[in-house]
């Protein structure tokens, strides 16, 4: 078992010919002699079907003794990755494939190395859309590239949350751990409306809220990366807040405390979101690399360029929702 080969949970499995045969190639007669006769197909070696489980298995021992010994490497943020493509990931996907079927578009302007700051909506009353588009990126970009979300403070603040956080790659959202990440080549993303966001009522969905003072725009500039806009759809609908007790927000410490046609009156199951169809746009990049080291202190151009991003997103989110068939289809 020490001598097994460690394959991912997520590697493909080799394509195998039909009817467990190989190709023979065949080779002309010289001129003058009679042509040979065809070459047989011979049977091809087949591994028999416990093999895949076998090795499957003795990768995923594999992994586990590297977890319990600790030999594994995360960076100074905290960021795990093999934790998070061959456990985390594997965990997100069939909500993304499956459930929520999100239909990706424009993956193509992310580009394929370097930093970039990608910058979304935020909605769904729970913040289900940035692990979404952190799926996206990874499962539909070329390069299959990782992003790296800015969090609030109080995903680090749970006990159990922030572990998992910090392991998928997340960080605070503040512009210095922003800039260190776009600095050393990372895509990451920034939802500038925060729990404005994902709080609003079901009324105002779709409707961006505020985006702050531009502070992803002062760091995108200092870090000459571009800024990639992003729409998602489908997010609104998972949870429709139809009111907010914030009674009982303020004595849980919480943003809002959300009261939709499902939650709290069934309990648990109020707490399933609904299978929405979900789309995730991303638009053509807005460069910074061409303005000068003293623009990220300019407060207009940050307000043009913020006010640029924010237009781009909210006009890619009407037209992906006149082009919607359904809610849920």
């Amino acid at each position: 078992m020490a001598d097994a080969k460690v394959i991912p949970f997520d590697e493909e499995r080799p394509r195998r010919r039909v009817a467990g045969t190989r190709r023979v190639r065949a080779v002309p007669a010289p001129a003058g002699e009679p042509a040979a006769e065809p070459a047989v197909a011979e049977p091809a070696a087949v591994e028999p079907g416990g093999a895949a489980w076998d090795r499957r298995i003795a990768g995923g021992l594999a992994f586990l003794r590297r977890r319990v010994t600790g030999d594994y490497e995360v960076d100074e943020f905290g960021y795990d990755k093999e934790l998070t493509d061959q456990v985390l990931m594997s965990l997100m996907r069939p909500l993304f494939d499956k459930y929520f079927r999100v239909e990706v578009k424009g993956i193509e302007n992310i580009p394929a190395e370097g930093g970039a700051l990608i910058v979304a909506n935020h909605s769904g009353t729970l913040p289900l859309d940035g692990l979404m588009m952190q799926v996206a990126v990874h499962d539909h970009h070329p390069a299959q590239r990782h992003l790296r979300l800015l969090a609030a403070d109080l995903v680090f603040m749970l006990p159990v949350v922030n572990e998992l956080a910090r392991k998928a790659g997340h960080t605070l959202a503040c512009s210095e751990d922003a800039q260190r990440l776009l600095e050393a080549g990372e895509l990451v993303g920034v939802m500038p409306e925060g729990f404005k966001g994902i709080g609003k009522p079901f009324g105002d969905r779709y409707k961006l809220q505020r985006f702050g003072r531009g502070g992803f725009v002062s760091t995108a500039l200092r870090a000459g990366t571009p800024i990639v806009p992003c729409s998602i759809v489908g997010a609104e609908e998972i949870y429709p807040m139809v009111g907010n007790a914030k009674t009982v927000a303020r004595l849980l410490g919480i943003p809002y405390f959300p009261i939709t046609p499902t939650f709290p009156w069934l309990g648990p199951l109020g707490a399933v979101p609904l299978p929405t169809k979900w789309t995730i746009q991303f638009g053509e990049p807005i460069a910074t690399d061409g303005y000068p080291p003293e623009a990220a202190e300019d407060p207009m151009l940050m307000f043009n360029l913020t006010d640029e991003v924010r237009e781009q997103i909210q006009h890619t989110l009407y037209k992906l929702l006149v082009q919607r068939r359904s809610v849920f289809f």
